[in-house]
């Protein structure tokens, strides 16, 4: 019984990971390795200051990693993912208006004080 399930389990990761792995599935993992290291970014950003920081590579890669999980979701026809990613970039080009345009702003009262 155990010697099935094991055979069941390798056989299942075999087809997932080597059958299946064609180039989109590298497009998917490149996008989600994207996604995940703004979280790294982040995390790093906030130990270093000791409070909860959202550095601006953290936009820039989650834009990167939503726009191409979005390329990968629509080749791969998944409804729901469409749909997360969709929102997602939106959400993640509007946070980053808002970090240019505060730092604009910063440049513009730097120069006017100097």
């Amino acid at each position: 019984m155990i010697a099935d399930l094991w055979h069941f389990v390798g056989g299942y990761f075999y087809d997932v990971f080597v059958t299946r792995l064609d180039w989109w599935a590298y497009v998917g993992i490149i996008a989600q390795a994207l996604f995940t290291g703004r979280f790294l970014v982040q995390w790093i950003a906030s130990e270093k200051a000791g409070r909860s920081v959202i550095p601006f590579s953290f936009w820039i890669l989650s834009i990167s990693g939503g726009l191409l999980l979005l390329v990968y979701a629509l080749y791969r026809r998944d409804p729901v993912f469409i749909m997360g990613q969709s929102l997602g970039v939106v959400i993640y080009l509007r946070n980053l208006v808002f970090v240019l345009r505060e730092r604009r702003e910063e440049r513009e009262k730097a120069s006017a004080s100097a």
